[in-house]
């Protein structure tokens, strides 16, 4: 049998374990408030859940406040006792009489515990009003209803497709929807992104193909751990990734100064757990306001950025336009490469003749590569070959390249009818082209 002190701290756990403090609103709770409002012709609903000093409404109508104090508020009492409570008036209660909740001008309260299947008291689905009244046992039927309705979303949410079974954190597909609410409700305010990218691929690669996934495992635990300690309650904690972790805060000037504590606390526990090898943790931040982008769009930039600071050898990287403009259009080519090796008028070779400069005659031709991309215009080759050399579409590309270039000497010899002074060759070897319009370094076509 659990001590007092120590149920109310698993308690806690419990529900922080859940991921609902201190995130937005959400329709699908607003929806229950509203049907108990209207059931009982109250102005005054709430899912409230019982914190270590405060009530947090997760949904509430007919109530500015997104908290009030833990201290003699009733609902702390139907999560404590895990039983229903209802005062008829508080001004009469000895108890309630004095509490925040009075003082504000409330008489009337009924709450119904939210109760997890381990048992644990998270608060209450409750109801209020101005004046004293009594409750039906048709009504408590109802509220109990609502509140059971409240405890099946809760578990909806944390099992399916919201909440990762590793972490305990809210997902990506939370994050969304997440960031769609903030948006409705406080449209065009200030907060930051910040993606925290705790291992490269090549690290997370090397040590799970040499250990298993619990590498992954362990080193997410300990980055939700070092995150949380850092910033406490003030942001929401996401897991987006394998091994990728979003902070959604205020647009805080001290931000940056909270994400060093952050690095230090997780390079701490990383050296002195049984990770068995050495990771190197970057953060992107990304300053936005709600609703002036798509949540998807917010996610890649995020994401982006931490590249970006890994690729810079920097920690922090902060997302920037003409970075993000310049990887776009990298990938612009590399996808519309595909397209125009299979169209008929994208891709082209222009011929520089070689001449020999005792007869005059052309002996040769240097086949040169152009691209007019569909949308982009003309493409420069010094911008597209270094990006198609480093991909399996150089190998196509070549194979283009050496095909057009022998359909058109077979059209040259054509033409010329045997004149094989004036038709191009094409030598075995070759020199360095000045132009990069063929193909790559280890691929160069001479026509």
């Amino acid at each position: 049998m659990l001590a007092d002190a120590e149920r109310e701290e698993a308690r806690l756990s419990a529900l922080r374990d859940l991921g609902l403090l201190d995130t937005p609103p959400s329709e699908a709770f607003d929806r229950i408030t509203r049907m108990a409002s209207q059931l009982f012709h109250l102005p005054i609903s709430a899912v409230s859940l019982t914190d270590e000093d405060r009530q947090w409404f997760k949904s509430r109508v007919g109530v500015e406040a997104q908290q009030i104090p833990r201290d003699k508020a009733p609902c702390a009492q139907v999560a404590s006792c895990r039983d229903v409570v209802v005062v008829p008036d508080l001004l009469e209660d000895a108890y309630y009489s004095d509490s925040p909740l009075a003082n504000a001008g409330v008489r009337f309260y009924a709450g119904v515990p939210l109760v997890t299947r381990e048992g644990f008291g998270l608060g209450s689905m409750c109801v209020l009003g101005p004046e004293p009244r009594a409750v039906t046992s048709q009504e408590l039927t109802a509220l109990k209803d609502l509140a059971a309705i409240v405890m099946a979303q809760i578990e909806l949410q944390h099992a399916f497709g919201r909440m990762d079974p590793v972490s305990d954190l809210p997902n990506r597909n939370q994050l969304l929807e997440d960031l769609e609410d903030l948006a409705r409700d406080h449209a065009n305010g200030k907060r930051a992104a910040v993606l925290v990218s705790l291992a490269d691929t090549e690290q997370l690669t090397g040590a799970s193909r040499a250990v298993g996934p619990s590498y992954v495992d362990d080193l997410v635990r300990f980055g939700k751990n070092a995150l949380c300690s850092a910033f406490g309650t003030t942001v929401s904690l996401y897991q987006v990734g394998s091994t990728d972790l979003l902070l959604l805060a205020q647009d805080d000037p001290l931000l940056r100064e909270k994400i060093a504590d952050a690095q230090m606390l997780l390079s701490a526990s990383v050296e002195t757990s049984s990770i068995p090898v050495s990771t190197h943790s970057v953060f992107g931040i990304v300053p936005f306001r709600l609703g002036q982008m798509a949540p998807v769009e917010l996610l890649r930039i995020a994401h982006g950025a931490a590249l970006d600071a890994r690729e810079a050898g920097l920690t922090v990287g902060t997302h920037s336009r003409a970075m993000d403009e310049r990887h776009q259009r990298r990938f612009a080519l590399l996808s519309g490469m595909r397209n125009a090796l299979i169209a008929p008028d994208q891709l082209r070779l222009v011929y520089q003749p070689r001449i020999d400069i005792a007869t005059g005659r052309c002996v040769s031709a240097e086949a040169l590569l152009r691209w007019s991309h569909f949308r982009l215009g003309n493409i420069p080759p010094d911008e597209f070959i270094p990006l198609v050399e480093r991909t399996a579409l150089i190998g196509p590309l070549t194979d283009w390249v050496i095909e057009a270039a022998l359909s058109q000497i077979t059209a040259w010899r054509d033409r010329n009818h045997g004149d094989h002074g004036a038709r191009a060759q094409l030598p075995g070897g070759g020199r360095r082209r000045r132009d990069p319009g063929g193909v790559g370094s280890r691929h160069r076509g001479w026509v």
